[in-house]
């Protein structure tokens, strides 16, 4: 008779997202996840190939968790709050995803998962830009929302001042360069075809 399982992949990957939140990406190993959950290394191997894969496990959740946020919101703004609150609550997680050094988990992460992760922003850059505009506005979205996050974590704002009256600032211009007149114009210049 096999013996039991101890542990789940469900809580392998919880274990695995609360030690690299504590102990950033090197502190992700196989067995501080196995102690975590009070198995043996080898068992693990039961579940998860391994590092690389229990990597690409804890980005898949993260990513999860976020397009589960981003898609609660309404518009734009409370997208782009959710993206900025989620980083700052999970710092490694985001950095994880948003910003991998040796880009494993980035790369390993399924074209259909990040459609779904991606469905969110281009809902909201579609309601800003229009249509014809909506990936290119959804890219400036992300990219200005995970590059002040990135630099707020990573103690970039150094010269003084709140962030937070910063991001606000950004949001605000950000935003009305991306939205659509109502001649379909932005403010500034045509919008690309």
């Amino acid at each position: 008779m096999p013996t039991p399982d101890r542990t789940s992949l469900d809580a392998i990957v919880v274990a695995a997202r609360e030690l690299l939140e504590r102990d950033g990406l090197p502190g992700l190993t196989m067995q501080a996840v196995a102690e975590r959950v009070g198995v043996r290394a080898p068992s693990l191997y039961k579940r998860v190939r391994n590092r690389d894969d229990l990597i690409r496990l804890v980005a898949e959740s993260t990513l999860t968790e976020l397009a589960a946020e981003l898609d609660a919101a309404p518009d734009a703004r409370h997208l782009l709050g959710r993206f900025r609150s989620f980083g700052l609550a999970r710092p490694a997680a985001f950095r994880l995803v948003m910003t991998p050094g040796d880009a494993t988990a980035a790369a390993a992460v399924s074209r259909a998962l990040a459609a779904t992760v991606s469905a969110g922003i281009l809902r909201a850059a579609q309601q800003l830009a229009g249509e014809d505009n909506a990936l290119v506005a959804a890219r400036t979205l992300t990219a200005w929302a995970a590059g002040f996050v990135s630099m707020e974590l990573n103690g970039g704002f150094n010269l003084g001042g709140d962030p937070a009256e910063a991001w606000e600032f950004g949001l605000d211009r950000i935003i009305a360069a991306i939205s659509i007149e109502p001649d379909g114009q932005s403010a500034d210049r045509p919008l690309h075809s």
